[in-house]
């Protein structure tokens, strides 16, 4: 990908960003993470230049590789993937800046522990099966808020900085909009708990997702082709 390339996607992706959370309100703020899990470091370096600051890497492996080739940038990493337990300690000694895939207390209280004998904290969201969908990962929408206060009391070392939901995988709009609106319910009842972010949509429905109320949205195809 050319810097003309790159300057044109971050254009036309921050057009339609834009667009969305000004139907809510002026004073809405999307945070956009680039998904790149497919691709170069060469890739990201070009987009970096282009103005986008924030990567998200699915694999452990994958971000290890590319933040050692980027080091010289002061590129935002986020780890969206499924975390497995086998692979916390290499994250941790990572640092990510968030970790949006927490998808069970469980998980949060194996992390904490690891967290705890290296001395370090780190922040992330709860992962949230908005959808009810086997495929997915998450916790359940009727268990998301007592599982959040669950991890806020018993993991000191996990900064919780709200919620992150992927939409229902169906053509039909409304059902997708529901499982946006479900979550944004939960990420609402949890702002009085210290959440920041309601991350939801993706490069095929970010625009759906912010007119749901979300303000993190996860792109990967918009920003890279």
């Amino acid at each position: 990908m050319n810097k003309e390339t790159a300057t044109k996607n971050l254009d036309n992706l921050i057009t339609k960003v834009e667009g969305a959370r000004l139907r809510i309100s002026e004073h809405h703020i999307v945070k956009i993470i680039g998904i790149s899990k497919y691709s170069t470091s060469q890739d990201i370096k070009t987009l970096y230049e282009a103005g986008q600051r924030a990567f998200g890497e699915n694999k452990v492996q994958d971000l290890k590789t590319k933040s050692e080739e980027l080091e010289e940038l002061p590129i935002e990493w986020h780890f969206v993937g499924t975390l497995q337990k086998n692979k916390i300690n290499n994250l941790i000694d990572l640092n990510p800046t968030l970790i949006h895939s927490l998808d069970s207390l469980d998980l949060a209280i194996e992390l904490n522990k690891k967290l705890e004998a290296k001395n370090k904290k780190l922040s992330a969201l709860l992962q949230i099966n908005s959808a009810y969908e086997e495929s997915k990962s998450g916790v359940l929408p009727e268990v998301a808020v007592e599982v959040y206060k669950q991890i806020l009391e018993l993991c000191p070392n996990i900064i919780l900085k709200g919620v992150m939901s992927i939409g229902a995988h169906v053509e039909d709009e409304k059902i997708i909009k529901e499982s946006f609106k479900t979550t944004k319910k939960i990420y609402d009842e949890l702002v009085p708990f210290g959440a920041k972010y309601c991350s939801m949509g993706m490069s095929s429905d970010f625009e759906l997702a912010i007119a749901c109320g979300s303000n993190m949205i996860r792109v990967g195809s918009t920003l890279f082709k």
